[in-house]
């Protein structure tokens, strides 16, 4: 199989095209709602379509990766497109219960879905990021993407529990996120962040903590909003298991906080190596914030 749709060029959207180019894809079709989206879909080359359904309707294998909170209308978006009976790979990082959503609305529009959790950063690796597929077309999809070299694990037919390692995940991945820009954030009012470092280190043991910290704190500045979303869908997979979701609702909230300050610093500083000048940076963005309100 060799022509491809992408359904949101975000991050994720943009490297898969890049590496379905690059394996020797004949075509990739786009859409995107996002202008900017849009735009980088023309510049790598993609042809871009009016609808989701059009671009899905030229396609054998369909991938949707756009934000979680449109993940459910996104797959509805596809009906009228999937007649030829399409691979719909549904990327998006959401609750098992959506999951279950989103595959009913793409089989009964004619295509065959394939749940698929992405259990890493897409950067570096792009389409070889490591996958969790679920459902009765994972099989088919393996067969179809052998040539792309991608990393794939097929974990139940049953859609919904490949997801549900994923949320479980993001409570801890998402949520360190969060925890580091608080704790360092505090820290370095105080002074005291090379301290707490090096505490860190001795309890939790890496390599390089003050990398480590960099790294997590500024994803969240350049991707909260989608984090936010994503945790939105993991405190309702915690809550649909019996337990209240008393952490992973705030993380989502400071997501949401971390995506604002992250647009008021600008690329400049979201792009620096140094972790004292994100810190600072961000501390300034915080304190303009709340002297404006």
């Amino acid at each position: 199989m060799t022509r491809f749709a992408i359904i949101g060029f975000g991050e994720v959207g943009g490297l898969f095209a890049r590496d379905l180019r690059a394996g020797g894809a004949d075509a990739i079709h786009a859409f995107d709602v996002q202008e900017a989206a849009r735009e980088r879909a023309r510049a790598s080359g993609a042809t871009l379509h009016a609808s989701a359904a059009e671009a899905a309707a030229a396609a054998e294998v369909v991938f949707v990766a756009v934000t979680a909170g449109s993940a459910l209308a996104a797959a509805g978006s596809l009906a009228g497109g999937l007649a030829g009976a399409p691979l719909v790979v549904d990327v998006n990082s959401v609750s098992p219960s959506t999951k279950i959503a989103n595959g009913r609305a793409v089989e009964e529009a004619g295509g065959r879905y394939v749940e698929a959790a992405v259990m890493a950063s897409v950067p570096p690796k792009g389409l070889r990021t490591p996958i969790l597929l679920g459902g009765p077309h994972a099989a088919a999809f393996m067969e179809a993407m052998a040539p792309f070299g991608m990393d794939l694990k097929p974990y139940s037919e049953e859609i919904g529990r490949a997801s549900s390692v994923k949320m479980c995940r993001s409570v801890m991945v998402k949520g360190l996120e969060a925890l580091t820009t608080e704790c360092l954030l505090a820290a370095r009012h105080y002074g005291v962040e090379a301290d707490v470092l090096r505490s860190l280190s001795d309890t939790l043991p890496h390599e390089d903590w003050r990398g480590l910290a960099r790294y997590v704190i500024s994803r969240a500045l350049l991707h909260g909003k989608r984090r936010a979303e994503e945790m939105r869908e993991v405190a309702r997979t915690v809550e649909e298991a019996g337990v209240a979701p008393l952490l992973s609702a705030p993380i989502a909230e400071r997501q949401d906080w971390a995506a604002a300050r992250g647009r008021e610093m600008g690329p400049a500083l979201l792009a620096t190596t140094d972790l004292d000048a994100l810190l600072d940076g961000l501390a300034e963005a915080m304190h303009r914030k709340q002297a404006a309100e």
